[in-house]
């Protein structure tokens, strides 16, 4: 086993370690699936740190290197599949794909992800034999390789890391870190937490030790909690925020398209406001279809009344290509601002080679668009720099923050307000849709700048530059949200460093433990 019998700081016998049986490996699948609760919208944070205590505790009770392997990738499965179960109203409610396959498709993809959790405890214990040491594993080994996994699973295969540990801590103290280590930084520290609580249940003469760090770790967010990263920026602007309620079944549908259309057009020309903004597709023809006229009238009513409008629409620049897009008319300027869906959903929005098949498998439209630049232009509203991002996009905070540095770094226009333009109907009246909100506000805390949401079914809201939810529309209900939204300037540590400092200082231990390791090896 990757730990010794004996505890090599004070000699004492450790409890004897146990082959890995079936009910181990079910109790930590249902410690996974349970972490769903600490995730909105049901926010039971606490909830998670326990099920990763106890995954901790049967991680130091193992007894060959290969059961971290079967633990983790049990519990991530489980978590990944329990978190993230919505996607099967996507492929078989809205894609027609069969209910078998649907249902096969979103436990296959829940536990090829989970299999970076199996390799994150594998390297664990491979880490752990270098250490020596029980506590060192459950604070620092385990909660590092657990860092890299969520991280892992936000880049690979274009990246989803949808319920990554961090998001379960919007709203507990660990909050306070976002600013400076990003979601993955706090899911690393969520572990730490989770590890010193395993460890108490491992060895209770342990518990000082153990209540020390967490005492630290909410101290320290308590404290940083205090500190302004940001300051206000002008005067604020007032907003609103459009949500259609259009029935995913209904958005595309031929026989529908021209009243939602007139509905939105209403909707938009109802009142001015500094900034109005539409869900995502909104209007769901290519810009190349849409009525004769109909671009024109809305950009004459945001020249006339002295508005900016931000509207949903797919856009094509020639035959075949098109692109998912919000377009942009402020009286403030006379030409058109456009921007373009920079990371794209697999299989929603571009199709990955071989996968052809597979989409052929489900009935949805714009299936293949192209890419917009990395960096875009935000739009100016009175003041107040907008950058857009379009529904997933926000789920990437290190692109958005890599967008808020580069504008510093080049004396262009930095953002100041951040505009989530989405339509998850796709999944109809599930936990994804709070899901999404959560991820939303941890981008909030990320940046120190607030986020407006318009969405087409839910959430649409507006979450200030910490992370709180000022105003919000009920879900499934046609509305217009109209609030004042103050932005904000200045750069946090993690606009300007991202994911480097966590994910550096995780590699930097797992290397100096296969150094540790290279050089026992030479001596012996």
């Amino acid at each position: 086993m990757f730990i010794p019998a004996s505890d090599p700081g004070t000699g004492q016998a450790v409890p004897a370690l146990r082959p890995l049986s079936r009910t181990t490996l079910l109790l930590s699948a249902l410690a996974g699936a349970a972490t769903v609760f600490a995730f909105a919208p049901f926010h039971a944070w606490p909830l998670q740190l326990t099920c990763l205590a106890l995954l901790t505790h049967l991680f130091l009770s193992t007894a060959r290197v290969r059961d971290g392997f079967l633990l983790g990738w049990t519990f991530g499965t489980a978590a990944l599949l329990s978190g993230t179960h919505w996607l099967y109203v996507s492929l078989h409610v809205y894609g027609e794909m069969p209910a078998p396959v649907a249902a096969l498709a979103v436990v296959l993809l829940s536990a090829s992800l989970g299999l970076l959790y199996g390799l994150a405890m594998w390297l664990a214990a491979w880490a752990a034999l270098r250490a020596n040491s029980k506590a060192f594993s459950a604070i620092a080994i385990l909660p590092a390789c657990w860092m890299l996994a969520d991280w892992t699973r936000g880049w690979i295969f274009t990246g989803f890391s949808w319920v990554a540990t961090g998001y379960a801590h919007t709203t507990s103290p660990l909050a306070a870190y976002a600013p400076l280590i990003g979601v993955y930084g706090i899911g690393g520290l969520a572990a730490v937490a989770a590890g010193s609580l395993g460890l108490m249940l491992h060895q209770w003469r342990l518990h000082l030790a153990a209540i020390s760090v967490l005492i630290a770790l909410m101290a320290c967010g308590l404290v940083l909690n205090r500190i302004e990263w940001t300051q206000p920026l002008g005067k604020p602007i007032q907003a609103r925020l459009l949500q259609g309620n259009v029935p995913q079944q209904m958005k595309f549908d031929t026989e529908n398209i021209e009243a939602s259309l007139s509905m939105y057009r209403q909707m938009i020309t109802e009142a001015p406001a500094d900034l109005i903004a539409t869900p995502e597709t909104a209007l769901p023809l290519l810009s190349t279809q849409l009525p004769p006229g109909y671009i024109e009238q809305l950009a004459h009513f945001a020249w006339d009344s002295n508005s900016t409008l931000v509207v949903g629409v797919p856009w094509t620049t020639g035959p075949g290509i098109y692109l998912n897009s919000v377009i942009g008319f402020s009286f403030a300027q006379s030409t058109l601002y456009r921007y373009d869906k920079h990371h794209l959903v697999p299989f929603g929005e571009f199709i990955p080679p071989g996968a052809r098949w597979f989409v052929d498998l489900m009935k949805m439209p714009l299936g293949d668009f192209g890419r917009g630049a990395l960096y875009q232009a935000p739009i100016d509203v009175r003041e107040q720099w907008v950058l857009p991002n379009i529904c997933y996009e926000d789920l990437f905070g290190e692109e958005i923050a890599a967008q808020i540095a580069a504008a510093l770094d080049r004396g262009t226009p930095v953002p100041s307000i951040l505009l989530n333009v989405s339509n998850i109907a796709w999944f109809g009246d599930t936990i994804a849709l709070p899901q999404h909100l959560q991820i939303s506000q941890m981008r909030t805390l990320e940046t120190g700048r607030p986020m407006l949401r318009a969405t087409n079914t839910g959430a649409t809201a507006v979450i200030d530059g910490r992370g709180q939810i000022v105003a919000s529309l009920p879900a499934f209900t046609r509305g217009t949200l109209e609030a004042s939204v103050q932005g904000t300037q200045g750069a946090t540590p993690y606009i300007r460093l991202g994911n480097t400092l966590p994910i550096g200082l995780a590699l930097a231990l797992l290397a100096l433990l296969g150094l540790k390791r290279l050089g026992r090896s030479k001596n012996g």
